[in-house]
């Protein structure tokens, strides 16, 4: 099983992170084992913000493989720039599992929640023209501090959770399927995240929770997580 992880700033993460992604590979090192799975995907950098660009490979976990780095995620990305290219990256990395964390910065910056949601659908409707039988994981936006001051942000975010949940029920299919995660439980952005956004250790703890416990409870794929609720690494 080849899993593909897809995302914003969140997913990818910047120098000196751990990332959710890390959190999710000793779980599935944990639960399917070495030679059970594979991690794929056009990328391998962290963000680097002195740079301003995806340019380094400082992870906070030397233990981290080369290998399991992988991943089409971008500092800034959202629905709209992945939809055009997620079919030449499933094809090319030959991706089973998409496990994707989209659309906050889609809302915050690029779209409304109707055109963030028709981007899924496209994102999803191109996944699949790479492999029939690709499956989504799709995490619902969890809001940010930006939402705590801006009403019709946090207006658009409740939008866009509703409509990719009525996404998600319309575009499922025996063949290819798509699931909602559920939002972390108890995730808090004052404690989860360094910044009201991007997830410190709990939250990316939490984040891969999500993840795989859809996939446990769904698909039976794995277990339930059991990665520590930490608050340092």
């Amino acid at each position: 099983m080849r899993f593909l992880f897809v995302g914003d700033s969140m997913t990818i993460g910047c120098s000196g992170d751990f990332t959710w992604r890390y959190r999710m590979w000793q779980h599935l090192e944990a639960t399917l084992g070495a030679g059970g799975y594979a991690i794929t995907g056009p990328r391998d950098e962290l963000y680097d913000t002195e740079a301003g660009a995806p340019l380094s490979h400082a992870y906070g976990a030397p233990d981290f493989p080369a290998e399991a780095r992988r991943h089409l995620a971008g500092w800034g990305e959202g629905w709209l720039h992945m939809a055009p290219v997620i079919a030449g990256a499933v094809e090319a990395a030959r991706a089973d599992v998409l496990l994707v964390s989209l659309g906050l910065i889609d809302l915050g910056f690029y779209t409304d929640s109707e055109q963030t949601a028709a981007n899924v659908r496209q994102f999803i409707t191109q996944a699949r023209t790479a492999n029939p039988h690709v499956r989504f994981v799709l995490l619902p936006v969890i809001p940010n501090v930006r939402a705590e001051s801006d009403a019709p942000f946090a207006a658009e975010c409740d939008r866009f959770n509703t409509l990719l949940a009525k996404a998600v029920a319309d575009l499922d299919t025996p063949a290819s399927p798509v699931l909602l995660a559920s939002r972390p439980t108890d995730y808090d952005i004052h404690t989860d995240t360094y910044d009201g956004t991007h997830p410190g250790p709990s939250g990316e703890h939490r984040l891969a929770g999500a993840f795989a416990d859809a996939m446990h409870q769904a698909w039976g794929v794995g277990g339930p997580y059991a990665g520590a609720l930490v608050a340092a690494a």
